[in-house]
Order: structure tokens, then sequence, then C-alpha cells
């Protein structure tokens, strides 16, 4: 058997390929006809942690979106900052101490101070700020000193009367004297009296003056040397003196409970039972303030003052307690007892404007 002997044709075409000189008609066709491109570039071969990353990041969706994703980042940052412990205070001061205040039904709430004679709520954080401020003030006491008597000059006039002086107290080695001057004079003075009537509204639980009110009326001072300071004196009493027009009798107790009578009385206060007739009759003169500093109570200071407005207050027209002439505005339990004593019985009650 014969073997017959394979020619390699694509080794010898391309052998003669080389050596073969090329036509022209053949290099003026592969002129005309476009260039042929290149071959695409291939890449390096990656590794294939490489590929995996690439298609996980293709494929993987995001967590979160970007609202979402901005969201949380804001909420992981509250979390953080409170999942931290808060500090713990050492101070005492910080836990809020809380008070009992009225639990003991025995004892009444309402306490009157030794020292200013004002009566508040304990326990109450207004009354008891009041009592303090107020206190405070008495105890201070208001003084009157060459400030103020370089004051009492307006112009020509002397607007500070001295209506008596070298009054003697008793219990009481100095001298007082009373004097007089406008109600609301302004300046230094009006500034003083000012401080005065706030003592004295605050004592007597009673409201403020009106500026009509107080332009019609006249204040008595009740002055005393001052203990350490020979050039200054206190004021220990207070009388305000108003113009009225009418004032209602005073109704004696006896009189009052009868039945026939009760029904067509004004009853002024319920405490101490005063009562009063609806009639109006003409008076001149009221009082609407009557103070007496706690200290020194007790010495014929208020008595002093009253006699001194009764004779002083009309110029060239003194009145006397008995003429039924002079008004108190709704006095309280102590004045009520000053009203009875000095006025024997005489005294009416008037309503403030």
């Amino acid at each position: 058997m014969s073997s017959s002997k394979v020619q390699r044709t694509y080794g010898s075409r391309n052998q003669n390929l080389k050596h073969r000189t090329p036509h022209s008609s053949s290099t003026s066709a592969l002129t005309s006809s476009p260039p042929s491109t290149p071959p695409p570039s291939r890449s390096s071969k990656r590794g294939f942690a490489e590929t995996l990353s690439t298609e996980e990041k293709k494929t993987k969706a995001p967590l979160f979106s970007p609202y979402k994703k901005t969201k949380h980042v804001g909420t992981s940052t509250t979390l953080k900052s409170k999942s931290k412990p808060p500090p713990k205070s050492t101070k005492k001061s910080d836990q809020k101490t809380l008070t009992q205040l009225h639990f003991n039904i025995d004892r009444s709430v309402l306490r009157k101070c030794p020292l200013c004679d004002l009566s508040y709520i304990k326990g109450a954080l207004d009354d008891e700020a009041l009592h303090k401020a107020h206190c405070l003030r008495v105890q201070q006491e208001l003084e009157w000193g060459r400030e103020e008597e370089k004051d009492r000059m307006r112009g020509t006039e002397n607007i500070v009367v001295d209506v008596k002086s070298c009054i003697k107290l008793r219990g009481m080695k100095g001298k007082g004297r009373i004097i007089c001057l406008p109600a609301d004079p302004g300046g230094k003075l009006g500034t003083k009296l000012s401080a005065l009537y706030k003592v004295v509204n605050t004592t007597l639980s009673s409201p403020e003056l009106s500026h009509n009110v107080l332009q019609s009326s006249k204040a008595y001072l009740f002055l005393v040397p001052h203990d350490t300071q020979k050039n200054r004196e206190k004021i220990v009493g207070c009388v305000i003196a108003q113009r009225i027009s009418s004032a209602m009798a005073v109704i004696k107790k006896c009189d009052a409970l009868s039945t026939d009578t009760s029904s067509a009385l004004v009853l002024v206060d319920s405490d101490t039972g005063l009562f009063c007739s609806p009639e109006l009759l003409p008076t001149t003169m009221g009082i609407p303030r009557l103070f007496v500093s706690h200290s020194h109570r007790r010495l014929g200071i208020a008595r002093a003052l009253l006699d001194a407005a009764a004779a002083t207050f009309i110029h060239g027209c003194p009145l006397t307690p008995d003429s039924g002439q002079i008004a108190f505005s709704q006095p309280t339990g102590m004045g009520q007892k000053v009203m009875e004593n000095w006025g024997r019985g005489h005294i009416r009650v008037y309503e403030e404007d």
C-alpha cells in the first residue's frame, strides 16, 4: 500500500505571497478600498476577586435611598447622643424639695408678725414675699432729715407747717412733734410720702388713694427723735385728712340688733358688727388713713394726730370730735376702737371715692 505525501498548502501559500511582487492593478485596488479598521485592543485579564467585586457593585442595590440615608444619619446621631448616660449630678440643690403647706387643720394658716403687725398666710409664696419686704421697710423706719427740710420751701411758700411741738409721750424720754403738708407735694417730699403710703396701705390692707383724693387732702406726720442720729427724726404716725361732703351715722349695737331697724341698716364690717344708717348727712372732714407704727402704739400718738387734724384742717374753723363733722372710711378693728374712744359716739363713716 502506497502512502501519498500530504502537502501543507497554507505554508507554501504564505511563502509564495512573501516572494510575490504585487501588480499595479492589485495595488490600485487596495488603495481605492477603504482602510481596514484595526482590531479592537483587548484589555488584559482581571483577577477573579476584582471581577467579583465589580459584579457585586453592578447587581447589589444600595441599602438605603439618599433621602432615607440622610434621615438615618441624623437619627443615628441622636441615638448616639441618647445612648450616652447623662452626667450624674452630685448637688442636692438640683433635686426639687417638696414642701407640705396646709395639712394641720387644728391650727390656722394665718400668721401675724409681731414686728410689723402684718397678717399673712404661711406657705403662700406671694404672701410671704410681701411680708418680708414690708417687715424690712417697717424695721428700717422712714426718716425725716435735712433733705426733707430743704425741700419744704416752694418758691416763697413754706408748704410744711409745724402744727405742734414738744409733745411728751407716755414711756418715752424724747418729745415728738406734728407737722402738716399737702398729701401730694411732689419732689423729695413726694417720694418720701409715697414710700410711707406703701407701708400704711400694706399694714391696713387698703388700696392706694387716687390722685384726686390726694390732691384734696393733707398729711399729718408724727415725728420723734432718732435713736442714734441727732439731726434726724423718725416718722412713727400718719393721718390723712380729706375734704368730703357727706357721711353716714354709726348705729349702736343694741339698736342694730333690733328686728325693726336691722333690715334698713348698712353693714360696714361683719367682723366687728359695724352698722350705719343709710341716710347721708353733711360732713366736712374725712379720715381715709390712720397709721401708727407697731413699736409706738398705745402712746397717745393717734389721738394727738386726730386732734391736730381736727383743729387745723379747715383754716379758721376748728372741728371737735363730738361735732358730727368728722368721718372715717370703713375703719379696721383697731381703727374702730380709736374712732369710738376719740369720737365719743359721734364719728360717722363714709365711702371712699
